[in-house]
């Protein structure tokens, strides 16, 4: 596989973001020397996905931090509140970046650093650690996830969820390649996903990238390709997950799971254990991002969705209706995919446990073997409904 083009990193003077909104006709970087242009690279999408969004706050944080000038510990650490409070409104709906940001506030009250300028390179240090520790998690998920697929099988994916909308390795795309690298031969179906058209930009460039077999279809085409049988499992990445295990996604992921599901066809969501807020009992309290109109009414004559060139593909002043994302009950996902097991929605508080006991420990019986392997070769049979 092609090496992976770095998503984010920290260079001495600047975050260095890569630019998404211009593939991929183009490879170029934003360098954000201060964090409303980080907070601004988020808004603008710029910077994508859950857990490059986490990356990318902690980032911002950090930098923030450093122009930071105080009179002692205290007015440091309501300065740096009201910065991390900015950069919590670049997004509503991604809760990596909430989760990001309370971190490293956190580690800044905990720290012991004799110094404010000691404290700013600890957030710093803790910002490039968040980045290491997620490439290392996401190729966690991917080894927990490939037994799921099974050779030959030909894989539907929605939006993007690579290394471009993570730290690096991807979150499903991730799972997708850690099969690959297994040894196993996949193709991959790829939606466009309206309107940002971050599968036709995005998800095609990098699976080219990795010589990895796929095909691009409208967001419309799923069903038929299922209906044929050309599709043997279902797998997409999540924005924010619930303590019920409901997933909030790009906007069609809950048509392609209502479409997986009427024709027998698993459904799998793989993401990290940061992005499942378990102060959710459900996703009808999942706060979702609405956004411009313009978005869905015209597209970019050249460039990304915010190049300021733009071809109008609808009447002006028709009304537009454009959440970023939707939400799929649990009873659809057969599997959620985490850096610590694939395991039924149901049981993702027993995730948490595995942390602090080293073992998934149920009442009674021993836990199921959530991740045995798939190796039978994927079937072919036309499913008719």
């Amino acid at each position: 596989m092609a090496a992976m083009v770095p998503t984010i990193e920290w260079t001495d003077r600047a975050v260095r973001i890569l630019d998404q909104t211009q593939l991929p006709h183009t490879v170029v970087y934003r360098e954000c020397t201060d964090y409303r242009m980080v907070a601004r690279a988020i808004r603008e999408l710029a910077i994508r996905g859950a857990p490059a969004i986490g990356v990318a706050a902690a980032m911002g944080a950090a930098l923030g931090a450093r122009s930071i000038h105080a009179r002692d510990r205290a007015d440091f650490l309501k300065q740096f509140h009201l910065i991390c409070d900015e950069i919590r409104t670049a997004r509503p709906t991604a809760v990596n970046l909430f989760w990001a940001l309370d971190r490293v506030e956190l580690a800044a009250k905990k720290s012991r650093a004799g110094s404010t300028d000691a404290l700013k390179e600890e957030l710093i240090a803790l910002a490039k650690l968040m980045l290491d520790e997620d490439i290392a998690l996401n190729k966690q998920m991917g080894k927990a996830g490939a037994n799921l697929i099974p050779d030959g099988a030909s894989i539907l994916t929605h939006c993007n969820t690579g290394s471009l909308a993570t730290g690096g390795y991807g979150t499903a795309l991730g799972v997708i390649r850690a099969a690959v690298e297994a040894g196993k031969k996949v193709h991959v179906y790829i939606d466009e996903t309206r309107p940002i058209l971050q599968g036709a930009r995005l998800t095609t460039w990098e699976l080219l990238q990795d010589q990895i077999p796929c095909t691009l279809i409208t967001d419309s085409m799923a069903g038929s390709l299922m209906q044929q049988g050309k599709v043997d499992l279902c797998i997409v990445g999540a924005d924010r997950i619930t303590a019920n295990g409901d997933a909030a996604n790009k906007i069609g992921t809950y048509s392609v799971a209502v479409l997986a599901r009427a024709h027998r066809i698993p459904f799998y969501v793989a993401a990290p254990m940061s992005t499942i807020d378990f102060s959710l009992r459900s996703g009808k309290f999942i706060p979702i991002e609405q956004r411009d109109p313009e978005e869905v009414t015209s597209i970019p004559v050249q460039g990304g969705p915010t190049a300021s060139g733009r071809v109008a593909i609808a009447p002006k002043g028709v009304p537009v209706y454009n959440p970023a994302f939707d939400v799929t009950p649990a009873g659809l996902i057969r599997r959620i995919i985490t850096e610590r097991g694939a395991v039924p929605p149901s049981q993702l508080k027993r995730l948490q446990q595995r942390t602090a006991m080293g073992v998934v420990r149920g009442r009674g019986a021993s836990p199921p073997d959530f991740n045995k392997p798939t190796t039978r070769p994927a079937k072919r049979r036309a499913r008719s409904r």
